[in-house]
């Protein structure tokens, strides 16, 4: 066996499960990473993949992978730094195994990531909020479910994952009631509920009370939704929403938009970005920042305040009447 292969599985058994205790999403991501290049490497080096060594995986191979990935895969920047952070990981643990590599692990770590245009977020008015919610046919008990799902997300801005992973457990409907939930990073964040979603998770609750259910939304048969099932059953409501509001058919809606809203609700309503940050679960106060770019009303009222360039200083005197007649004839 190669000196890659055995640095390979280390580095997923031990590095990323035993000592950094990594989630299954990143799990996930490093092992498909992994898989990509490992068959990449093979086939440009004309050899297995079990016998390739770590020289083998130089900054041009790299760099020539995330070409590939990008451009004849079709992989977005992201994606694409996505790929190279994981790399990274992974020689950054190579280099304490095999100092003999040096050179080439230290090339590859000084692979910078690519550059991306950062585009505004998007985000649901009150009036495409109100379409949305009036969408789910409210007589059938899906469509009870996903109303109260909507209305939850854009209330607390929970992620996808956040949303499908929610135990009953974590909903608390007495006094101060709020959401608990472990999101991103193993944060444990609470998020307070207004009484219109209480309202609605009390009777989801009452309704759901003969049934033993794990999660608060599940399907029909009480397992957990998919993240494909949330977007499908999210794209049917955008769907029918539609046509009460034509806006929402100029949008993009993911769930993820269902998040930028609750903030940017939160932002128009006085809110300080700090207290967003710790709404939303943010790691640093720079991501939330996105959400001052995109609010176009709040850059109107503090255009308002300003005074018109070479404006003399003085009070304003309404003109006379009579004299503003004659002047506007």
């Amino acid at each position: 066996m190669s000196s890659l292969a055995p640095t390979l599985q280390a580095f997923f058994t031990d590095r990323l499960v035993r000592q950094r205790q990594a989630s299954s999403h990143t799990l996930a991501s490093y092992r498909d990473t992994m898989k990509l290049l490992v068959r990449f490497a093979a086939e440009r080096r004309k050899t297995q993949p079990a016998k390739l060594e770590v020289s083998d995986l130089d900054s041009a191979l790299i760099s020539a992978f995330l070409d590939h990935r990008e451009h004849e895969c079709g992989n977005s920047v992201r994606t694409r730094n996505a790929r190279l952070t994981a790399i990274r990981s992974l020689f950054r643990y190579a280099a304490l195994r095999h100092p003999e590599h040096a050179e080439v692990i230290q090339r590859v770590l000084a692979i910078p990531p690519k550059r991306f245009e950062r585009r505004l977020v998007s985000f649901l008015t009150d009036a495409e909020v109100a379409a949305l919610l009036s969408a789910p046919d409210r007589t059938t008990w899906v469509g009870r479910r996903d109303h109260t799902l909507i209305a939850t997300t854009v209330q607390t801005g929970l992620r996808a994952s956040e949303l499908i992973g929610l135990r009953t457990g974590d909903v608390h409907l007495g006094v101060g009631p709020h959401i608990s939930c472990l999101g991103k990073g193993r944060k444990q964040r609470i998020t307070p509920l207004t009484a219109p979603v209480v309202a609605l998770l009390r009777s989801w609750f009452s309704e759901a009370r003969n049934q033993t259910r794990e999660w608060v939304f599940t399907t029909r048969s009480g397992r957990m939704l998919s993240r494909d099932a949330l977007e499908h059953r999210l794209a049917g409501c955008v769907e029918k929403a539609g046509h009460q509001c034509p806006s929402l058919r100029e949008k993009r809606i993911t769930l993820h938009v269902l998040r930028h809203t609750a903030a940017m609700r939160l932002l128009r309503a006085g809110i300080d970005l700090s207290i967003i940050a710790l709404w939303l679960g943010h790691e640093q106060m720079e991501t939330t920042q996105i959400y001052l770019h995109a609010d176009l009303a709040m850059k109107e009222r503090a255009l308002a305040r300003t005074a018109p360039v070479n404006t003399s200083p003085g009070r304003f005197r309404p003109p006379d009447t009579l004299c503003a007649f004659l002047e506007a004839l």
